[in-house]
């Protein structure tokens, strides 16, 4: 379950994300301040790999996974851009919320792309996590 402490930091740090950037955002340009941040992020994740000595593992990377992991960081790339505008015009309590709505996309898609099997905790799961974001929408 090691996993799940990763996702948990993730979450943690995921949410430092909203409170930071919406500090920062004011009066800038929201596409210049996520220029910024994925260039100390590139810097940041090289050093990471740098240290561990694993960029030799670039050369045995098949066309498959170059094409896959290039699609993922333009779908972040996308998703950073329209955060950071959507929390430099809206309330970072509102905003952050609104965009865990990927958590119910992404199971959907897993059931659809990836193959995996739909179970109650899914579900349930991706249901009530709709819901709390219609309940942040709509309930002032």
């Amino acid at each position: 379950m090691i996993w799940a402490v990763y996702a948990i930091l993730s979450a943690f740090f995921a949410s430092l994300v909203a409170i930071f950037g919406k500090i920062g955002i004011q009066g800038i340009n929201s596409n210049l301040a996520v220029a910024v941040r994925t260039a100390v992020i590139v810097f940041f994740a090289w050093g990471i790999v740098l240290g561990e000595g694993t960029v030799r593992q670039l050369s045995s990377w098949s066309r498959h996974t170059w094409i896959f992991i290039i699609l993922s960081a333009l779908a972040t790339g996308m998703s950073w851009l329209f955060y950071y505008r959507a929390l430099q015009l809206g309330q970072a309590s509102r905003v952050a919320p609104i965009d865990k709505l990927s958590v119910a996309l992404t199971i959907i898609l897993a059931f659809v792309f990836l193959g995996e099997k739909p179970g109650l905790g899914n579900i349930l799961g991706g249901l009530l996590v709709t819901a709390g974001i219609l309940v942040t929408i709509y309930v002032k």
